[in-house]
């Protein structure tokens, strides 16, 4: 009786024991469970990185972006690209979006996926980066931007397109970001000169138009002087930045302006030339619409087709002749001796501008008549695009009217912003 007095003691206090044993186990068991799911963990995968909250999550499909569309890809892509974080999402019952998840690419090009659920099932779209990685002025100009599109380039763009907006458009089936209307904050002083951004090229790097010695907004300080366009007009040929008599896009000779240009380069800008970029070019776009483009032959080219007929301005260079840089670069005709030029007609359309229409309320508007890269017909004489009191047009008298000229350059996209906020009063210091 004892016994089994004791042994029933000593079954009671095991059982206990046991009790013990398993709550401290479970204990251990769903704190470890709890803190695995609490925890944000970073892992490689493929050529990107997730930051995650290991849930038992899917990646149902991924895309990404090519030209005007998507495709499906089977590998995440590298830093080069971004998270689309608009089209991107998750659900949590394949049906419903996950309001909660937030899916973006970092400063440090990792691909970071936040508050995540089990059972979060998640598609993801990519976008090519137009700018690199980092702190320099492509991101800067980007930052806390409203990008917009413009569609009707028939009519001008006015003043109340301002502060904080970028438009977005397309350079050879990659993005390009450009300013439109009266904007404030496209200021940028470079080189002892001010500046406004034309726009983010497809590349990164930035497209900039001379501005003059201080910032006033109008007047012939806003040019470098002025000039013919070349000295004679009586051929098709002296429509080129360069030309050769006798071909359409000839590049034997040099116009009166980019000699101009050049020697001003030389003067001021050549000791910058670390801060320029070289494989931007500037577009002589002279493709036809009609007409040989030879001799003395009634010819029109194409930047007249999209100024007053289709209203479809564009970024692209049509010719690789036509697209002028310099001979270290690796793309264009390498013709240049220094990396300036001339603004087209078709930026200055993207930017407000419209044919045969005046615009005094958009940023490239100075009070002076200046010329463009832009050629637009030969019938008598040679004629290319300017901005005039009446908008893009051309001159009667062609290549031969002096008119201003307001060089266009070029920065790297890595340049560096050493103060300023991109105002008139504050610009962007390089």
């Amino acid at each position: 009786m004892k016994f089994e007095v004791l042994k029933r003691s000593h079954l009671k206090r095991n059982i206990v024991v046991a009790l013990i044993v398993v709550g401290v186990i479970s204990a251990i068991i769903l704190n470890f469970t709890q803190a695995k799911y609490r925890t944000t963990q970073s892992i490689p995968l493929i050529n990107g990185t997730i930051n995650y909250t290991p849930y038992d999550f899917k990646i149902m499909a991924m895309f990404q972006e090519n030209g005007d569309n998507y495709i499906e890809i089977n590998q995440m892509p590298n830093e080069n690209y971004s998270i689309n974080e608009i089209k991107s999402y998750c659900t949590i019952d394949n049906t419903n979006k996950d309001p909660d998840i937030k899916l973006y690419t970092d400063d440090k090009g990792q691909h970071v996926f936040a508050n995540l659920k089990k059972s979060s099932k998640c598609y993801l779209y990519f976008d090519e980066n137009t700018c690199p990685l980092g702190d320099n002025i492509c991101n800067k100009i980007l930052q806390n931007k409203e990008i917009r599109t413009r569609t009707n380039f028939h009519r001008t763009a006015y003043k109340e397109i301002t502060t904080n907006v970028i438009f977005e458009g397309k350079e050879n089936n990659k993005k390009t970001y450009y300013f439109a209307g009266n904007p404030t904050d496209n200021w940028v002083k470079f080189a002892g000169f001010y500046w406004r951004i034309i726009r983010i090229n497809s590349d990164g790097s930035i497209r900039l138009i001379y501005q003059g010695t201080s910032a006033n907004t109008t007047g012939t300080g806003t040019q470098i002087g002025k000039s013919v366009f070349n000295s004679n007009s009586n051929n098709n040929a002296y429509l080129g930045y360069m030309y050769s008599e006798g071909e359409v896009h000839g590049l034997s000779k040099t116009s009166t302006i980019k000699s101009i240009l050049d020697n001003w380069y030389q003067n001021n800008l050549n000791k910058y030339s670390s801060y320029i970029e070289i494989n931007a070019g500037f577009c002589n776009d002279r493709s036809l619409t009609t007409g040989t483009g030879l001799g003395s032959d009634d010819s029109w080219y194409e930047p007249n087709n999209r100024m007053v007929n289709t209203g479809k301005p564009t970024f692209n260079c049509q010719e690789t002749d036509d697209l002028f840089t310099v001979k270290e670069s690796s793309i264009g005709n390498k013709s240049l001796t220094y990396p300036v030029g001339l603004i087209t007609a078709d930026e200055i359309n993207f930017a407000g501008g419209a044919y045969y229409t005046e615009n005094k309320e958009f940023y490239l508007y100075t009070g002076q008549e200046y010329w463009t890269i832009s050629p637009r017909n030969y019938t008598s004489v040679a004629k290319p695009f300017a901005l005039t009191i009446n908008g893009l047009n051309s001159m009667t008298n062609g290549t031969t009217v002096t008119l201003g000229v307001r060089p266009v350059i070029n920065l790297k996209a890595d340049v560096q912003i050493t103060e300023g906020n991109g105002t008139a009063s504050s610009p962007y210091v390089i």
